[in-house]
């Protein structure tokens, strides 16, 4: 680390105390920037970095609703608008009881590069509250969400900030913001996106980020004249990005042989077919159960359950060629990534934000193996709301083969560019490298053309 970049740190640490995602982000970033900066001090000079780690605004606010007993409960709300530099403000709304701001800040951050990468005109946002939405009634989630947006309608819009879905956000919940900001503003805008095909919503747009991990995968693969057809994988999380990249894996003839959620993990070495997935589908998109309930059913899985006091995920230790880590930040320690490399692993597409830590990133990068990072490799899911946004902006739909066919280039044109811009700063096949870069040389650009704002 240069000492720039480390006096860098030394600042952004003390103004963003009790925050170490966001100290985790910042410093990928800014170590792979290092050479850009070297060589282009006009960057330095009108201090673009110092800028683009300050949010243009914070708001933080009360959500206070009722639950089914009638008794009162107060949660936190939150939106980190980062740099609008490129386009009017885009990310998710995440509900989740780990979500504090420094997290939100990590993930704003971090939304800034990927849709930078996406080449549509969009800035970085991200939001949401600690509110949990597992075990909650229909009602109180549509009575959380009406006062949510209450407050949150005030500051977003489509040529403003655009909020998607997140962790704990899909469909349900869209509904229920995207009816009160409607009821509020007595408007009916592209204010949202992941929102229902019959009121604006993009087909494609829930498998999105599960299917451009694995497309950013396949591009990555072609590079050794790969493709994914008879490869094993190990896929993490039991949600919407993990379900869609398990179904991809299968359009590709590849075999995914893991899922999993907070209280465990499955593993089916015969491989999880479409008829199982379509089981897990129906167990967390309509009963909501938990991933245990497939061992159950299938002979062929096992399920271990998570110990909190373990030094490793043993999801990540079995033979495979492929990860996609799909679940949350820094899923994958330095032995979980030493283990996926003892077990034949040489390509890991990131369908999470930051799951690896950066000790597991280092290892990847040394061993030169195929590491999308996700800033990269998950990038088709806001790379479709951006084309939900054109299509509420024309007052059309796309059919599904259009929106798939346009996510395939979108993720081919960001493997593109990570590669284009690791070659042209002397880190060929660095992925994190490339993808830092490439994100950031957008965005600078803009930022040094529109002043000192």
């Amino acid at each position: 680390m240069s000492a720039f970049v480390e006096q860098f740190m030394v600042d952004v640490k003390a103004k963003n105390a009790a925050e170490p995602e966001f100290h985790q982000a910042v410093e990928e970033v800014a170590t792979s920037l290092e050479i850009v900066l070297d060589k282009h001090p006009e960057y330095r000079m009108h201090k673009v970095l110092e800028r683009i780690v300050e949010p243009e605004r914070v708001i933080m606010f009360r959500v206070p609703w009722q639950n089914d007993q009638g008794e009162v409960e107060v949660n936190r709300g939150f939106r980190i608008e980062m740099n609008s530099a490129i386009g009017p403000y885009k990310g998710g709304l995440r509900f989740h009881p780990s979500v504090n701001l420094g997290i939100l800040k990590f993930l704003a951050f971090e939304q800034v590069f990927k849709n930078s990468l996406t080449t549509l005109p969009m800035g970085g946002g991200k939001g949401g509250s600690d509110f949990d939405p597992k075990g909650k009634s229909d009602n109180e989630v549509m009575r959380f969400c009406q006062s949510f947006m209450t407050e949150l309608s005030r500051h977003i819009g489509p040529n403003t900030d655009v909020p998607a879905g997140d962790i704990g956000v899909g469909g349900r919940e869209i509904g229920f913001l995207f009816g009160m900001y409607k009821k509020v503003r007595n408007e009916f805008t592209g204010v949202l996106t992941g929102k229902g095909l019959d009121w604006g919503g993009s087909l494609i747009r829930p498998e999105a980020t599960g299917y451009g991990a694995v497309y950013f995968a396949a591009n990555m693969l072609k590079t050794r004249n790969e493709t994914l057809e008879g490869k094993t994988c190990l896929v993490s999380g039991s949600g919407n990005v993990a379900q869609f990249t398990c179904e991809k894996l299968l359009d590709l003839g590849a075999k995914p042989v893991t899922l999993s959620d907070s209280g465990g993990y499955i593993y089916d070495e015969a491989g999880i077919d479409r008829e199982k997935l379509a089981f897990v589908m129906d167990l967390k998109n309509v009963r909501r159960g938990r991933i245990k309930e497939y061992a159950e059913k299938y002979s062929t899985a096992t399920y271990k359950e998570t110990d909190p006091n373990a030094d490793h995920n043993p999801l990540w230790d079995h033979k495979a060629e492929c990860a996609f880590p799909s679940a949350t930040e820094n899923e994958i320690n330095a032995k979980d990534a030493r283990n996926l490399l003892n077990n034949g692993c040489y390509v890991v597409s990131e369908g999470a934000n930051m799951p690896t830590v950066p000790e597991g990133v280092d290892l990847f990068v040394d061993k030169k193996i195929l590491y999308g990072p996700g800033k990269a490799a998950n990038a088709g899911g806001v790379a479709t709301s951006g084309l939900e946004m054109t299509q509420n902006s024309m007052r059309l739909s796309w059919t599904r083969e259009e929106v798939d066919n346009r996510l395939a280039m979108i993720m081919e044109s960001i493997h593109d560019a990570c590669v284009g811009a690791s070659e042209r700063f002397g880190t060929p096949g660095n992925y994190v490298n490339g993808a830092n870069i490439a994100g950031f040389l957008k965005v600078a650009d803009a930022m040094i053309d529109q002043g000192v704002v």
